[in-house]
């Protein structure tokens, strides 16, 4: 099986001292082996605008890719298209990388082309590159060619976000960092996966959009509003995460889990505050995908609020639960909304909880006990991993009063919960930049 890569001075292993062997495409034939030939068709300075300052266009290296014949395409260009030089020739962009997608998927060899975002640029001046139009225009413009064109799309900007060391000079990875771009590569090859099945159960009159490069189908689910985001090709077992809020919101860990064949799935509860009538919605839902083929086991992922809406859910479905992430989550609805203890609460949404549980008073709320922080016997039932991300000064969901007390009781009664501290963090910005430790928990666990 040949492997063309297609791209730029990373690609071509600038700055390595032995690009040959430490190059990531040669870190990738080592770890593929003799059964398959990647080949290194990297360029130092190629830009993929075919009036730009140094278009791949013009390449011996393009015509040689183009005469491999091969059977998978890696292109990872843009970086360079991000030069200040190149940017009035940006509405071409898109285009030309149609063009050059065209160019190797009508080979007699019809290969498989992927897109690869650019590594993240820790600067906005070195050799004329800059970081931040990188991230607001160019991964977006590659983004929606992905989704127009049906390709497979991976995230290399997020695997290199927490990894400004593996970068000398701002933007080309040592051999660590090749590594690491070989490594997904790599898992990406041997992923088992098999293509998504037709019409996948989706209602009719589902509406269509792009999530990142994704197929996300919305429909009203009884009266409430849902999603179904869409792998490009599907891991075995057909696997999911179920988003409990704040659909969208920093979703690096959706994203990353779509390129490894699972899909996102949500249905919105909101403000329900996981009562009765929120479970009994998901229930329904849940019974909707397993008719669609989708695994028994859901990985729950929970954001703030999205905490209470998660654990209550699989506190009543203990046997439907891979795995639980949340992410400086709501655990005592005493502590938020209500603000019983050091946090503000919210007045507005405790009017809410008061109505969603029939409580009158607040004398009569004072009794309750239907948070997560409750239900720690029905919650270890399930015998699944849990995984806790918080911000050790979040100053809206004290971790004094929700993650910290909740993991103390689950692990007197046998539970397996693991914290991620971020030790300046407050309550916002939720999750990790580079989201591979979730990544890496969840797919342990399902």
């Amino acid at each position: 099986m040949r492997i063309a890569c297609i791209g730029n001075s990373i690609t071509y292993g600038s700055g390595l001292a032995n690009r040959a062997q430490e190059s990531y495409p040669a870190q990738l034939q080592t770890l593929l082996g003799s059964s398959y030939e990647v080949l290194n068709f990297g360029v130092s300075g190629a830009t993929m605008l075919k009036k730009g300052n140094k278009p791949y266009w013009n390449t011996p290296e393009y015509q040689k890719a183009l005469l491999s014949n091969p059977h998978l395409v890696f292109i990872k260009l843009g970086t360079n298209d991000s030069k200040v030089v190149n940017r009035p020739m940006m509405g071409d962009f898109e285009q030309d990388y149609r063009d050059m997608i065209r160019s190797f998927i009508e080979l007699p060899s019809h290969p498989r082309v992927v897109l690869l975002l650019p590594v993240k640029a820790f600067s906005d001046e070195k050799f004329g590159i800059s970081g931040t139009y990188l991230k607001a225009s160019m991964i977006p413009m590659i983004q929606k060619l992905a989704y127009d064109e049906k390709l497979a799309v991976l995230d290399l900007y997020s695997l290199f976000a927490d990894k400004e060391e593996l970068l000398a000079d701002k933007i080309h990875p040592n051999v660590v960092g090749a590594g690491f771009i070989a490594r997904r590569l790599y898992d990406f090859i041997k992923l088992q996966a098999k293509p998504v099945p037709g019409g996948n159960g989706l209602i009719d009159e589902a509406e269509k959009s792009n999530f990142y490069g994704y197929n996300c189908f919305s429909f009203d689910f009884k009266g409430h509003k849902a999603k179904i985001v869409v792998p490009k090709a599907v891991a075995k077992g057909m696997p999911w995460i179920w988003r409990a809020r704040f659909w969208g919101h920093e979703p690096q860990t959706d994203i990353a889990l779509l390129e490894r064949g699972f899909y996102v799935v949500y249905c919105d509860v909101a403000e329900l505050f996981g009562n009765a009538e929120a479970i009994g919605v998901w229930n329904d839902f849940y019974a909707q995908l397993r008719k669609m083929g989708f695994a028994k086991k859901a990985v729950l992922e929970g954001m703030s609020r999205g905490g209470v809406y998660a654990y209550n859910w699989a506190a009543a479905n203990p046997t439907k639960v891979a795995c639980v992430y949340v992410d400086n989550p709501v655990l005592d609805l005493k502590s938020w909304p209500g603000g019983k203890g050091i946090g503000p609460g919210s007045k507005k949404e405790w009017g809410i909880f008061l109505k969603d549980y029939g409580y009158t008073t607040e004398e009569q709320a004072e009794g309750f006990a239907g948070s997560p922080i409750d239900k720690i016997k029905d919650i270890v039932k399930g015998k699944y991993p849990m995984l806790h991300v918080c911000g050790d000064m979040d100053e809206l969901v004290p971790m004094s009063e929700n993650t910290l007390p909740f993991a103390e009781k689950i692990k007197q009664a046998g539970g397996d919960i693991r914290i991620i501290h971020k030790p300046e963090g407050k309550h916002h910005p939720h999750s990790l930049p580079n989201p591979q430790a979730i990544v890496d928990f969840i797919l342990k666990a399902r």
